[in-house]
C-alpha cells in the first residue's frame, strides 16, 4: 500500500477514533451500579416469568406487591400465572432478557426497589433504562405512563384518599418522559436516562409506575421497564459523525484509483 493512500486512511481511521472518544466522554458520570439488570435472576424458589414479581422473586429486588409482573420474551400479551396481557403487537426490548409490566393505577400496585451500596456521597450517578407502555386487551380509551424513579434514604407515600393520587417524598426525585398510548395500542421502547446524586455511601433505588397522572380510573394504563443501566446505543449524531468518515475514508480511495486508471 502507498504513502500516498495510507495517509488518507489513518486520517479518516483518527477522525472517527476521536469522534468515537469523543461519544465516550460524553457520559462524564459514572452508571449507579444497580445490579441484576435485566431481571433474570430469581431467588430459590421463584416462579418463572411470566410471574408476579413476589411470586418470581428477583435477586437484589424488594418490593413490587400487587399488579406488577416480569415478562418472558414474548408474553407481554399473555395472561399467565394470574397476570394480565396488553393489546399486541407488542414488541420485546430491544436490550433483551426479562421486563416489569406494572398496572399504572397506583390502589393497584407498589413501588420495587433495590438498595445501592458502594457509593460516593456528593458523586452524581447517571441512571439508564428503556420504558414502554400499553393497554390491557379488552379495555379502551387512550391514556398516560410514566415511571416515578426515587433515590435515597427517605420514604415515599403515596395517598389515594382523593382522586388523583398524590405522592410525598423526602428523597430525590425523576420522572421519566411522559408517553402517550391510544386507545388499544402501545407506546414503543424508548431509552431514558436520569441522573441521580448519592447523599451517602448506600442508598435506595425505587421505581413506581404511574399512569394518567395518578387517577384511579380503571382504563388501565401499563408501563413497562427493561434493561436498567444497559449499554446505550450511541446517539444519532455519534452515529452520523462515524459515517461521514467512513464516506470520507471511501471516497478518497475511489478518487486515488481514478488518478492511477488515468495516468495510466
Amino acid at each position: 500500500m502507498s504513502l500516498s493512500l495510507l495517509n488518507p486512511v489513518a486520517l479518516g481511521l483518527t477522525a472517527i477514533g476521536l469522534t468515537l472518544g469523543l461519544a465516550g466522554t460524553a457520559q462524564a458520570d459514572p452508571f449507579l451500579p444497580v445490579q441484576n439488570l435485566t431481571f433474570t435472576q430469581f431467588n430459590p424458589g421463584g416462579t418463572p416469568p411470566k410471574a408476579g414479581f413476589t411470586a418470581a422473586n428477583p435477586v437484589g429486588w424488594t418490593g413490587g406487591t400487587g399488579l406488577i409482573a416480569i415478562d418472558a420474551p414474548g408474553t407481554a400479551t399473555d395472561f399467565t400465572n394470574g397476570q394480565y396481557g396488553v393489546w399486541g403487537p407488542f414488541a420485546d426490548p430491544p436490550p433483551g432478557g426479562n421486563f416489569i409490566q406494572a398496572d399504572g393505577n397506583p390502589i393497584f400496585e407498589t413501588s420495587f426497589n433495590q438498595t445501592i451500596t458502594g457509593l460516593t456521597a456528593g458523586q452524581a450517578y447517571t441512571l439508564t433504562f428503556w420504558q414502554a407502555a400499553g393497554q390491557q386487551s379488552g379495555f379502551s380509551g387512550a391514556t398516560t405512563e410514566q415511571w416515578k424513579v426515587f433515590f435515597g434514604n427517605g420514604t415515599n407515600t403515596v395517598d389515594c384518599s382523593t382522586d388523583p393520587c398524590t405522592i410525598t417524598t423526602t428523597n430525590q426525585e425523576a420522572d421519566s418522559p411522559l408517553m402517550n398510548t391510544p386507545s388499544m395500542g402501545t407506546h414503543p421502547w424508548e431509552l431514558v436516562s436520569l441522573s441521580f446524586v448519592a447523599d451517602a455511601t448506600s442508598d435506595v433505588l425505587s421505581f413506581l409506575a404511574w399512569g394518567n397522572g395518578g387517577t384511579t380510573v380503571n382504563l388501565p394504563p401499563t408501563v413497562f421497564l427493561a434493561g436498567v443501566n444497559s449499554p446505550a446505543v450511541p446517539e444519532p449524531a455519534t452515529l452520523s459523525l462515524l459515517g461521514v468518515g467512513l464516506l470520507g475514508i471511501g471516497g478518497t480511495i475511489l478518487r486515488r484509483r481514478a488518478k492511477r486508471k488515468t495516468a495510466v
